[in-house]
């Protein structure tokens, strides 16, 4: 290779490394930092909390970061409809004061939102999104069991790889198994 394409290459290929990561620096995910806030994924570890409370033998949802959990979910994996409804259903708690309640009545306000959504859900259209309420405790449950808290304290837990018992009795009350894998 004589020296002038050498150089010319070479230059070509730097010239060519800046260009290609500016451009892909200007494909970062939107960000929705008003929907986010410290006091929203308190709102969030505190309505996961009540779907899901600490018992003598587990902790609740609260353990798992469940507030930073839908944070992830929401902002990174949810379609801007879905976002949207969830960003109202954080304000509409929001504007209510849950914070501000105690907790018989936290429970009393998401008794009723849990009748409301139930209802929404049943009049919805087929490709529109649930209530917010139903989303936050799909989110709820699936951030908590598949949280190292909620597979190890609340379900049984066997590492992969682990034991293999093909003919197992079920036993009435015993919690069910944590599939991790």
């Amino acid at each position: 290779m004589k020296r002038r394409q050498a150089i010319t290459t070479s230059a070509a290929l730097l010239g060519g490394m800046y260009l290609g990561t500016r451009w892909l620096t200007g494909c970062a995910p939107e960000k929705h930092p008003d929907l986010f806030s410290p006091e929203t994924t308190a709102l969030l570890n505190q309505v996961g909390e009540i779907i899901i409370p600490a018992t003598p033998g587990s902790p609740g949802a609260s353990a798992a970061h469940i507030g930073e959990f839908m944070q992830v979910m929401v902002a990174d994996c949810y379609d801007e409809a879905h976002r949207n409804v969830f960003a109202d259903g954080v304000h509409e708690l929001t504007s209510k004061n849950f914070m501000d309640l105690n907790q018989a009545a936290q429970i009393d306000f998401l008794v009723e939102l849990e009748k409301e959504a139930l209802n929404y859900n049943e009049r919805r259209a087929e490709h529109s999104p649930k209530h917010y309420f139903s989303l936050m405790k799909d989110l709820t449950m699936q951030g908590y069991f598949s949280s190292e808290v909620g597979a190890t304290t609340a379900l049984r837990h066997v590492p992969i790889p682990g034991r293999y018992d093909g003919c197992i009795d079920y036993v009435v009350g015993t919690p069910a198994w944590a599939n991790q894998g």
